[in-house]
């Protein structure tokens, strides 16, 4: 059942965290926007992935574990609450760029 489980991706970050000499996100044809809608894509699947499991371990299904089927949820959550901080901190950088003096 282990075996089953996907690893945890940190996919969406990596282009952020890439050292200063690497190729920026901008020459590969993305950007901030591509990276943010990828990293709400990802989140989104995690949770539908977790509601799935969740369905389906409500419905008896023997293929599905209830040790799956929690990770599964706390990875939804944690990659939910990741983003909403992401956004928060996006949005105090925009209130601060709009509160500076011209």
């Amino acid at each position: 059942m282990l075996a089953a489980m996907d690893p945890i991706s940190v996919q969406p970050v990596a282009g952020a965290l890439a050292p200063a000499g690497a190729a920026s996100p901008t020459a590969k044809g993305g950007g901030f926007s591509d990276l943010l809608s990828r990293a709400i894509d990802g989140v989104d699947a995690s949770q539908k992935r977790a509601e799935t499991l969740t369905r389906e371990f409500q419905l008896e299904n023997p293929e599905v574990g209830l040790e799956e089927t929690m990770v599964a949820v706390q990875k939804a959550n944690i990659a939910f609450q990741a983003l909403v901080q992401a956004r928060n901190k996006i949005v105090a950088a925009y209130q601060e760029i709009m509160n500076m003096p011209v």
